[in-house]
C-alpha cells in the first residue's frame, strides 16, 4: 500500500509517518532521505542530482521523481511505502502517478492532516532545539539548558533556541507558500478520484495516530 501524507507544514506528518509505517509494516520514503541515499549509493538518478547540486542548482522534478521510482522499485519497498514530503506541487503529483503506473503500483490513499493556521503558528513557534545537539523540545523557554545526557550547558553543552524558520513570521510565510503551491494538489487528487481521508490533526500524538489508523482500516 502506497500512502501519501499531506498537510500544512507543522501539521505533524513527520511525527505520524513512523507510527503509520510501523502499523502498516512498510518503510517511509521521504524526499530528502531518498535523495541523500541515491547520491550515497551512486545510482543514475543520484548522480544526476549530485551534478545539479554541484552546479548550485535545484534538483529538477524529473530527477526527484526518478529517485522516487528507483526507491519504490527496490526490494525494501515491495509491500508499499509511506510517502512523506514527496508531493508538494501538482506536477509532482502527476509525476508520481506516472511513476506508480510505470512500476505497476497504485496509490492507496492520501491522508490529509487538517489543522488551522493559527494552531500551527502556535505549535511551531513553540518548538525549540538545542543549539549543540539539535534535540527538540516543546513547552520550554529560549535560553534554558539542554537536558539531554552529556549535553548539559554547565558542562559545555547547549542551550535551547528557536530556529529562524520557526519564528512566527517565517511560519506564516511557509503557510502562504503552502496555500499557493501545495494546497491545489488536494483538488487535483480529488479530480483524479483518489481515496482521500481527512484527519483532525489537533490532539495528542496518540489520538491523531489512532484517527489515521482508523481511516486506513487498521
Amino acid at each position: 500500500m502506497v500512502i501519501v501524507l499531506f498537510g500544512k507544514p507543522g501539521a505533524g506528518k513527520g511525527t505520524q509517518a513512523p507510527r503509520l509505517a510501523a502499523a502498516l509494516g512498510v518503510p517511509i520514503l521521504a524526499t530528502g532521505e531518498a535523495l541523500r541515499a541515491a547520491i550515497r549509493e551512486g545510482t543514475p538518478m543520484g548522480l544526476a542530482a549530485k551534478a545539479a547540486m554541484d552546479r548550485g542548482e535545484l534538483v529538477a522534478d524529473d530527477v526527484i521523481l526518478g529517485i522516487v521510482k528507483e526507491t519504490l522499485s527496490s526490494a525494501p519497498f515491495a509491500n508499499g511505502a509511506i510517502l512523506d514530503g514527496v508531493v508538494r506541487t501538482v506536477p509532482q503529483a502527476d509525476g508520481l502517478q506516472r511513476v506508480l503506473a510505470d512500476i505497476g503500483r497504485k496509490l492507496g490513499a492520501v491522508l490529509v492532516f487538517d489543522i488551522a493556521d493559527g494552531e500551527i503558528v502556535q505549535r511551531v513557534s513553540g518548538r525549540l532545539v538545542c543549539d549543540k545537539c539539535s534535540a527538540p523540545f516543546s513547552g520550554r523557554e529560549p535560553g534554558e539548558s539542554c537536558e539531554v545526557s552529556g549535553c548539559q550547558s554547565g558542562q559545555g553543552g547547549g542551550t535551547l533556541v528557536r530556529r529562524k524558520d520557526d519564528e512566527p513570521d517565517a511560519v506564516q510565510t511557509r503557510l502562504d507558500q503552502y496555500q499557493q503551491k501545495t494546497a491545489p494538489v488536494l483538488e487535483w487528487y480529488t479530480k483524479q478520484g483518489a481515496r482521500i481521508a481527512t484527519i483532525d490533526a489537533v490532539g495528542t500524538v496518540d489520538e491523531v495516530t489512532n484517527r489515521a489508523k482508523h481511516a486506513l482500516g487498521l
